[in-house]
């Protein structure tokens, strides 16, 4: 069974296609604020691959959503668009209004949630979001701006300062202020993190694509860096709609 596994987020585009569960092709694109435009671009690429079914998770508008699955629709296949909800396969929301909570992080959770453990789970992407998970309980989490973010807020008008790419190599205290934002903002987070760590024992993963800088200054807590969490996520609630709806996966 053929199935196309899409997570749009804040800045990319990313997928998998899977054949009987083996991941056949996977692409991450840059959407440049309209991942419509570039769904329609790769559309005809994904009819050829005579899919089965698509599994969707967005970060985006309510209107973008719907033009996404109006492209989507001209696959002819059934289209599995995850949402947050109170309580799924097993899974507790922490938040008082579900809804409020962005589905990339819904869906590293349920990723991962499992009876009997205890997770921390840092999405080291667009923000640095942290999310905290009891057994099958998530008990909310923490968003800040991320690395980058922080910098351009920080350091304005760059034009004509070069940033180097060692900029976020170490901690050391800066002997210029390009060094100084950066390692000050590097410390913050990561002081952040050791913070929340302490209060109790959790397995720390991270994902996202700083998530290996983030393990390098992190390693005294033994972190799990974990690629496409999000879509991982996707598979098993794919998965687990296909138990409550009471229907074979393979249908068409």
């Amino acid at each position: 069974m053929k199935q196309l596994w899409l997570d749009v987020g804040n800045t990319r585009l990313k997928y998998w296609i899977t054949d009987s569960d083996q991941i056949i092709e996977h692409a991450a694109e840059l959407h440049l604020q309209s991942p419509a435009d570039l769904l329609l671009g790769l559309i005809q690429h994904f009819k050829s691959q005579k899919l089965q079914q698509v599994g969707l998770s967005s970060v985006q508008d309510k209107i973008s959503n719907i033009r996404i699955q109006t492209i989507l629709s001209l696959l002819n296949v059934p289209i599995v668009f995850a949402q947050v909800h109170h309580e799924y396969a097993g899974l507790r929301c922490g938040y008082d209004h579900p809804e409020q909570l962005g589905i990339d992080r819904w869906l590293q959770v349920l990723a991962l949630a499992e009876p009997e453990q205890n997770f921390c789970i840092i999405g080291c992407g667009t923000a640095l979001t942290i999310d905290l998970s009891t057994g099958l309980k998530h008990l909310g989490g923490y968003i800040l701006p991320n690395l980058y973010l922080q910098r351009d807020a920080l350091i304005q008008n760059t034009k004509g300062i070069k940033i180097p790419d060692s900029a976020f190599d170490n901690l050391e205290p800066g002997k210029n202020t390009v060094d100084a934002v950066h390692h000050g903002i590097l410390l913050g987070l990561l002081s952040s993190i050791e913070h929340i760590l302490k209060q109790s024992s959790r397995q720390l993963v991270l994902t996202g694509g700083d998530a290996p800088l983030f393990a390098k200054f992190l390693q005294d807590y033994h972190p799990r860096v974990e690629e496409d969490l999000l879509l991982k996520g996707l598979q098993r609630y794919v998965a687990q709609d296909s138990i409550t709806n009471g229907r074979s996966t393979s249908q068409s």
